[in-house]
């Protein structure tokens, strides 16, 4: 029994290795697919429709909202737990979870669940439709003109919403602190100006790109490899979420660690 445990997760480790290198494989060969791109902005603009602008009506929602939790339980935090009073602190404090944290991975996480599994469910229906070999058959590269757009328009687009839900979610969060919890407007906002680092900023942008450029890698890397018809597409649809999630959060703490 003992065997057959260390032979489980040798399979595991050697799987994890091999998804690593069909990962570093495709990147490369999308990178050196730049030129190719640059003559083909239509290709990047239309994924940049798909996965940018076709995503803001639920970043809207879910930054409104991040804002509002985070208000409200940052007032809690204060004053029931810290014994202090939360009117000088509050506005402060949740910009600066919001700015390094919240919207960054929590809309990486978004666009993992709408952008990174439809990448892999549509690359995947080609795959197993054998349109894939068509294009092949045609002599144009799957990877630079399915992959590379896709690719481009992730990292090129995620720092953009993050920036956007920036600036929702602290509307929510001012929305909480004024109308509920009586705190001012200029001593919420004077409070965020007393806290506030371009280098929290900055954080946040460069864990967007990462987080971006990756969730979109992962899709292209499953959708090229899904088999099996209809439940094989289904398959690498939830692998393609569940891997881009994990990315996420591991890259988030390996960021955290090297930024802070």
């Amino acid at each position: 029994m003992i065997f057959n445990i260390w032979q489980e997760i040798g399979r595991r480790v050697l799987f994890f290795f091999k998804e690593i290198g069909n990962l570093s494989i495709l990147l490369l060969r999308v990178l050196k697919s730049t030129g190719y791109i640059l003559k083909r902005k239509h290709l990047v603009l239309e994924q940049m429709m798909k996965i940018g602008v076709q995503s803001m009506p639920l970043i809207t929602v879910m930054s409104l909202f991040t804002g509002a939790v985070s208000s409200w339980q940052a007032a809690y935090q204060f004053d029931m737990l810290a014994g202090i009073s939360s009117t000088d602190y509050l506005g402060g404090a949740v910009s600066a979870a919001i700015l390094i944290e919240l919207s960054p991975v929590l809309v990486g996480i978004v666009i993992a669940g709408r952008a990174g599994a439809s990448i892999a469910a549509e690359l995947g229906t080609m795959q197993v439709t054998e349109q894939i070999d068509a294009l092949e058959t045609l002599s144009i590269d799957p990877v630079r003109y399915l992959a590379a757009p896709r690719f481009v328009a992730g990292w090129s687009m995620l720092p953009v919403l993050v920036i956007f839900s920036y600036f929702i979610s602290h509307i929510g969060a001012y929305g909480v602190a004024y109308l509920l919890l009586g705190i001012s407007t200029s001593t919420f906002f004077g409070s965020v100006q007393r806290t506030f680092l371009l280098y929290n900023v900055i954080s946040g942008i460069i864990k967007a790109v990462v987080f971006g450029g990756g969730t979109a890698l992962i899709g292209c890397s499953i959708g090229f490899r899904a088999e099996g018809g209809a439940e094989g597409v289904g398959h690498a649809t939830i692998r393609a979420f569940v891997y881009s999630s994990a990315f996420i959060l591991i890259g988030d703490y390996i960021l955290a660690t090297l930024l802070f």
